[in-house]
């Protein structure tokens, strides 16, 4: 079973995906537009899109961003199993009519704990989710109106809008399960200018990542188990 992956730019890859799933009994074929690489026309077995600094309306800037947000919305109608991550989850939400916008509260950066609620129960990739479980986030853009038909399944103290599921095997979720700690250190350290002139204590940004390790192996694997199990039960559902 191949599951192909839309990375956006290269410090954003797939982070603990490339690892947990595989180990599920996934194959991950990662596309790379940005290195000029032709996306697919649909996917077979799954899709998985990750997050970028681009916005999800930054067409002129990220000109694969159309051909991504039409993938989605044909992955999402054919219920072949999807799973959006940040932009990805803001391509989604416009993909399948959905709004985002810059953030009223500014920047959401470093480990935020994220809350289920009572519509995760049971879910195939969040129905584990205990309370305050942490999450690394690094957005400024938020899906502030859900596709229609959206349910939703998890929030946060600073934006409501965490995770969603939509339709029968479309999830979206707003923070990163997949960054590692050094993952999130390469962005930061990108951004580092910025961070410090807006009062943000880049150093202790890292250490709490770093620390937090464990806790998020332990808060995100399950769903990427789950995300296979949900892609195993697609294709055999559908295999002729």
């Amino acid at each position: 079973m191949r599951v192909t992956v839309i990375e956006h730019e290269a410090d954003a890859g797939p982070g603990f995906l490339a690892d947990w799933l595989p180990a599920a009994g996934l194959t991950c074929d990662v596309v790379r537009p940005y290195r000029g690489e032709t996306l697919p026309a649909r996917v077979e077995h799954g899709l998985i899109v990750l997050g970028g600094e681009a916005s999800a309306w930054q067409d002129d800037d990220y000109p694969w961003l159309p051909a991504t947000r039409d993938l989605i919305a044909r992955a999402v109608a054919d219920e072949v199993p999807t799973l959006g991550i940040c932009l990805g989850a803001q391509l989604m939400t416009l993909a399948c009519g959905g709004t985002v916008t810059r953030g009223e509260h500014g920047l959401e950066i470093g480990v935020t704990p994220i809350d289920p609620l009572p519509a995760a129960s049971g879910d195939p990739l969040l129905g584990h989710l205990r309370p305050g479980a942490p999450a690394l986030q690094y957005h400024r853009d938020v899906c502030a109106v859900l596709p229609p038909g959206a349910v939703l399944l998890a929030t946060g103290p600073t934006y409501p809008h965490q995770a969603y599921r939509l339709g029968a095997a479309a999830w979206a979720v707003q923070f990163h399960p997949e960054a590692t700690p050094e993952i999130f250190t390469s962005w930061t350290a990108a951004g580092a200018a910025g961070l410090a002139a807006d009062g943000h204590d880049v150093a202790a940004l890292d250490r709490a990542a770093e620390r937090a390790r464990p806790r998020l192996a332990g808060a995100w694997r399950p769903l990427a188990d789950g995300f296979a199990a949900v892609v195993t039960r697609q294709r055999e559902f559908t295999r002729p």
